[in-house]
C-alpha cells in the first residue's frame, strides 16, 4: 500500500507585559510519503519525510529579531520480523538532513519475548536528535526578551541516546473473578550537548557546556479487575542528573517519585464514575529553591440515559491543590514580576460538567 500525508500549521505568538510585547508568525508544515507491505513472517514500511518550520518576528527587539527558517529531509524503513515461536525483532534506520547542521543517522533496534499469552519482555534501544529552538520554558518565563537569536554555526543540535529500556508485561488470573494486568518499565536516556540559557548583564545566550543529562528510573503500574471495580495504581522513580563542566546536579522541575491511583466502578454503557489520585514529591527548582509535594484529586461520573444520550460531571482538583496557596509564583513588585517556576497547578478546583450526543 502506498499513503501520502500532509499537515500545514499556522501559529500566532504573542505576549504582552507592562513595558513590553513580542509577536511572531510562525509557520510549519509537514508531508509524507510511504509504501508498506506485509508477508507471513516479516513486514516492511519505508518513506520520505519533508518538514519546514520558519518564524519572523513581528513585534519585540527588532536590531536582534529571532528569526529563523528550517527545513529538515528525512528517509526512513523499518522492519517487523518474526523470528521464531517466541521472537518478534523490530528494526529501523532513518536519515535526516537539516539545512542547518547536515545529515543524522538513527537507528533504532527492538527485541520481543512472549512465550505464553501472559507475558511478554521487550528490550530495545536507539538514536534521536532534537534541533535548537529559542521556543523553551525558559524563554517564555521571560517573555523573551533581551534573548540573543542563536547562532546556528556554533550550536548544534541535542543528541539523545535511549538504551536499555526494558518493559514487562504479565497477565494472572486470581480466580473466576479478580484479575491483575502488571507493566513494568526500566529506563535509561541520555541527552548531550544539552541547550542552556544563561544570562550575561543583561542579555540571554543559548550555550553548550561540556556535559550531558541522563535520566535513569522504573515505573510499575498494576490495573486489577474486581466485578465492576477497576483500580489502577502507579508508581514511577526518575532520577535525573546533569552533569555540566564536570560538576554533578539533580535536573530542576522534575519529581523524583510519582503516584497515579485510578480506582473505577462501571455498569458497562449505563454508569461509571471514579475517583483519581496523584501525587508528586519535591521538585528542585531554578533558583535553588526546592517546591513542595502535593496530591491531586478528582472525581468523575457519566450516566448513559438513553441510546443516544448521556450526561457527565467532572471535579478536578476538588482538593484546590495550587501553587499560588503554598508557594510563590512570582517575587519582586507585581508592577514588574520576576516570574518564578511553576511546577504545581495553578488552576485550583474546576468543575465542569455536561452532554454526550451519539449517532
Amino acid at each position: 500500500s502506498l499513503a501520502f500525508k500532509n499537515s500545514f500549521n499556522f501559529f500566532n505568538r504573542d505576549i504582552e507585559v507592562p513595558g513590553y510585547q513580542f509577536g511572531g508568525k510562525q509557520f510549519s508544515s509537514f508531508s509524507e510519503v510511504n509504501w508498506s507491505s506485509s508477508g507471513s513472517t516479516s513486514s516492511w514500511v519505508a518513506g520520505l519525510n519533508f518538514w519546514t518550520d520558519q518564524f519572523e518576528q513581528m513585534q519585540g527587539n527588532r536590531t536582534d529579531p529571532l528569526d529563523y527558517s528550517m527545513t529538515t529531509v528525512g528517509a526512513f524503513i523499518e522492519n517487523i520480523l518474526n523470528a521464531g515461536e517466541f521472537w518478534t525483532l523490530e528494526t529501523g534506520f532513518r536519515l535526516d538532513h537539516l539545512n542547518t547542521e547536515g545529515f543524522f543517522p538513527l537507528p533504532k533496534i527492538s527485541a520481543m519475548y512472549k512465550p505464553n499469552t501472559a507475558l511478554t519482555m521487550r528490550i530495545g534501544g536507539g538514536l534521536g536528535y532534537k534541533s535548537p529552538s529559542v521556543f523553551t520554558e525558559d524563554t517564555e518565563r521571560i517573555q523573551f526578551q533581551n534573548v540573543v537569536p542563536i547562532d546556528y554555526e556554533s550550536i548544534v543540535s541535542e543528541r539523545s541516546a535511549g538504551g536499555a529500556n526494558l518493559d514487562i508485561n504479565y497477565r494472572l488470573a486470581l480466580g473466576e473473578e479478580l484479575s491483575l494486568a502488571a507493566n513494568t518499565l526500566l529506563f535509561f536516556t541520555q541527552i548531550r550537548n544539552p541547550l542552556i540559557l544563561e544570562r550575561y548583564a543583561k542579555r540571554y545566550e543559548f550555550i553548550q557546556p561540556d556535559g550531558k543529562f541522563e535520566t535513569r528510573g522504573v515505573e510499575v503500574n498494576l490495573k486489577w479487575n474486581y466485578r465492576d471495580f477497576k483500580l489502577f495504581t502507579g508508581y514511577t522513580f526518575a532520577d535525573v542528573i546533569q552533569e555540566l563542566n564536570g560538576a554533578s546536579s539533580p535536573y530542576p522541575l522534575v519529581a523524583r517519585h510519582r503516584l497515579n491511583n485510578v480506582l473505577m466502578f462501571e455498569k458497562h454503557e449505563n454508569f461509571w464514575i471514579g475517583l483519581e489520585a496523584y501525587y508528586f514529591s519535591p521538585q528542585l527548582l531554578n533558583d535553588g529553591l526546592e517546591g513542595q509535594s502535593y496530591w491531586i484529586m478528582g472525581l468523575m461520573a457519566e450516566k448513559v440515559l438513553g441510546e443516544h444520550f448521556s450526561v457527565f460531571l467532572n471535579f478536578e482538583n476538588f482538593l484546590d491543590a495550587r501553587q499560588t496557596r503554598f508557594d510563590t509564583i512570582y517575587t519582586g513588585d507585581i508592577s514588574h514580576p520576576e516570574f518564578r517556576d511553576i511546577y504545581a497547578p495553578v488552576d485550583g478546583f474546576v468543575m465542569n460538567g455536561g452532554v454526550k450526543l451519539r449517532f
